[in-house]
């Protein structure tokens, strides 16, 4: 491959160079970044990314220079030379599990070891007993049991309970016998199964004396500790290429009356006495589907920052990128900023503030998540009610923690996780044609990150679980029962003021759009209620009012959540005067904006008036959209995105948007390094071929 000629090498961009462009931009806003940051974020956690990117940038592993251009052996070869010399370096520098959390965020690509230590290692925790915990925990934690989680298969994602592996137990010598009575019992798109597992916890319906008693998690052995080659009728593989993802090794398995121990069958929920072979019943049901709400809630906990990397990387661009004249400016001589167009802050900067409020989401989500947890480590082992019902519906009133945590997890997992899919394409598009280039940073994020709008709950089949819940809560508070949370609350309030309608000051009050969105979310609430016990619908005639029920759920969750944290008591002192006033303005962006998205069932529902909409729509989100402009580059500053996380040409914190991406072009790229036979009629391909000088030094 020729070298860039220096004359090459000298060319600049035309016209305003991209470092002076956001260097402009930055100076137009009074807003302390550092604060900003350090509020959403922490002094610890800030510290702890800067001391562990020093480290990563160090080792030649995690050189990122060729991760657009490599192929797929390549890629999970690379991957998985990173995740061994990832967890050296935890052993080195005695990592926390934050730590290694913020080390995996960096490098910013799925790994080999990536379901062993999520959802394999806390499952272990969560679900085994101390006797477990010596036996399959300890030796995972060490890496001597590399594992995963094998729940999905070929024919059954979402509906856990249709599970067709099975785990049979036999009496006689004490033992399960795992089998896959099926191919679609095939399991499917388990992450680290393909090459790297020797263990997987294994989601199968349990039976008992020919009795099922629903999906259970079993400690499997999969692979031999030594050649790492399938134990005896076990048949493991990668399942292939995928549209993203693809240093994972995703993959499939099936089981031929496999023998299990009986120390394998996780127990600190529920149990299968071995001697007479009673089983012994969970407090709830839904205690065997711990791991799931964790992912679930961490779905919901990182989506602000998924979302977020792709609105910087396109606020950033489009601040350099400049486009055509605007005819109407007096001032303007050169092509405008693309960013100066309302069609493009209405994108980017309703997304800006939709970051902004997943992440204050993402913060309650977790706070709930883990008063869950101390709540169930008070009632394991406790018998439970076997009033709950094989059908899509509870009808029994009432609700408690886990209750609330479920639909919560499944309702914010199915609207954040499609609010961060659907915005970093729109972010894509917003860079024009250089979006489609992988060296922008978003298409490859996007491709890794689509996955989660499907997986740990398709986020349509979701939102019954949602309904589900909210109905029951509905027919409590129809009972007369106090309300126990916010969601019997909000139900209680719009029972009591139906029927003199609510005159909420959206455009003035902040506390009335929360209180708009609470009515809505109320409404829809009983009307599905109706349908339901009144006109006695089918429950799959109403799935589509219970996905917008569940939207419309979630999205009140979001907004108030983002309310309570500009409100807390510290807030005043964290943030000066005008970052706060500028929280709110994202504040009230999104949730206007949101609204007018939203307009019919807003105004079916009475919360607000036709004017009140077209007001939302004219006036304020284009005047917001005005007052954020000066601070864009600002707000997505603080999201503390190093260059080397994103990745991106055109999301550079200098600027230099064109001189980054000629140079991955020109000096980077593999296939200028080959020389072609181009003609028909010769059997040669390649005349010359230096392309291994590129391949990562592993």
């Amino acid at each position: 491959m020729a070298p860039t000629p220096q004359w090459v090498k000298d060319l600049k961009p035309s016209g305003p160079q991209g470092h002076e462009l956001l260097s402009e931009e930055r100076s137009k806003s009074n807003i302390a970044v550092d604060k900003l940051s350090l509020f959403m974020f922490g002094k610890q956690q800030i510290d702890r990314k800067q001391r562990i990117l020093k480290i990563l940038q160090n080792e030649k592993v995690f050189d990122k220079s060729q991760n657009y251009f490599a192929g797929r052996i390549d890629r999970f070869e690379t991957a998985l030379a990173r995740a061994k010399r990832l967890r050296q370096l935890q052993v080195k520098h005695n990592w926390t599990q934050e730590d290694k959390f913020t080390a995996n965020e960096l490098i910013s690509e799925p790994g080999p070891y990536g379901l062993h230590e999520s959802m394999f290692l806390i499952t272990l925790r969560d679900q085994g007993t101390p006797e477990q915990h010596e036996k399959f925990l300890k030796p995972a934690q060490d890496y001597e049991y590399i594992g995963c989680y094998a729940q999905t298969e070929l024919g059954h994602g979402s509906n856990v309970r249709g599970l067709e592996t099975t785990a049979t137990w036999n009496a006689e010598d004490k033992t399960f016998i795992i089998h896959s009575p099926s191919l679609t019992a095939s399991k499917w798109w388990i992450g680290s199964l393909g090459r790297t597992a020797n263990h997987a916890v294994v989601m199968a319906q349990l039976i008992i004396n020919g009795k099922p008693y629903g999906p259970h998690p079993f400690v499997v052995q999969i692979r031999d500790m030594k050649t790492h080659k399938p134990l005896q009728n076990v048949h493991i593989g990668d399942i292939g290429p995928k549209f993203g993802y693809n240093t994972m090794d995703n993959g499939f398995l099936l089981f031929n009356k496999f023998k299990v121990p009986h120390i394998s069958m996780l127990a600190r929920f529920s149990s299968v006495d071995p001697t007479t072979s009673k089983y012994l019943r969970p407090a709830s049901p839904s205690l065997i589907y711990g791991t799931l709400t964790w992912v679930r809630s961490t779905i919901v906990l990182q989506a602000g920052g998924v979302l977020a990397r792709g609105v910087t990387i396109a606020t950033r661009y489009c601040a350099v990128r400049r486009q055509f004249q605007d005819r109407d400016s007096k001032d303007q001589t050169g092509e405008n900023q693309v960013l100066n167009y309302t069609t493009v802050q209405i994108r980017l900067f309703t997304l800006l503030a939709t970051t902004y409020a997943l992440h204050f989401t993402g913060r309650g989500m977790m706070q709930l998540y883990e008063a869950n947890q101390k709540k169930m480590s008070q009632d394991a082992g406790k018998a439970s009610s076997t009033q709950r019902g094989a059908g899509p519906e509870e009808t029994h009133s009432g609700s408690d923690l886990l209750a609330d945590l479920h639909a919560t997890s499944c309702g914010l997992k199915s609207l954040a996780s499609s609010t961060a899919v659907d915005g970093l394409e729109v972010c894509r598009r917003a860079c024009g044609g250089h979006g489609y280039s992988n060296f922008s940073g978003i298409g490859p994020w996007y491709a890794d990150y689509l996955p989660t709008a499907t997986w740990e709950g398709d986020n349509y089949m979701l939102t019954q679980q949602v309904a589900r819940y909210l109905l029951k809560s509905a027919r409590s508070v129809l009972k007369g029962n106090e309300p126990t949370n916010d969601t019997t609350y909000i139900l209680s309030n719009f029972l009591k003021k139906s029927d003199m309608g609510a005159a909420f000051d959206i455009l003035g009050k902040d506390e009335d759009l929360v209180a708009a969105f609470a009515w809505r979310s109320a409404f829809l609430t009983f009307e599905a209620l109706k349908h339901r016990d009144e006109q006695k619908k089918a429950w799959n005639d109403l799935l589509v009012d219970f996905y917008r029920l569940s939207r419309a759920h979630s999205q009140y969750m979001v907004v108030k959540n983002f309310y309570e944290a500009l409100n807390a008591p510290n807030v005043s002192d964290d943030l000066d005067t005008e970052t706060r006033s500028l929280m709110h303005k994202l504040f009230r962006l999104y949730a206007l904006h949101t609204l007018e998205s939203e307009a019919s069932e807003f105004y079916t529902s009475s919360a607000v008036t036709v004017r009140q909409i077209m007001l939302a729509r004219t006036n304020a989100v284009m005047k917001l959209l005005e007052e954020i402009r000066p601070h864009a580059i600002k707000l997505v500053d603080a999201w503390d995105f190093p260059d080397w996380q994103m990745d991106s040409s055109l999301g550079r914190y200098d600027g230099k948007v064109y001189e980054d991406m000629f140079h991955r072009a020109s000096e980077l790229n593999p296939l200028n390094a080959i020389t072609v036979d181009p003609y028909p009629n010769s059997p040669t391909l390649f005349k010359e071929d230096d392309s291994r000088q590129f391949k990562s030094k592993l």
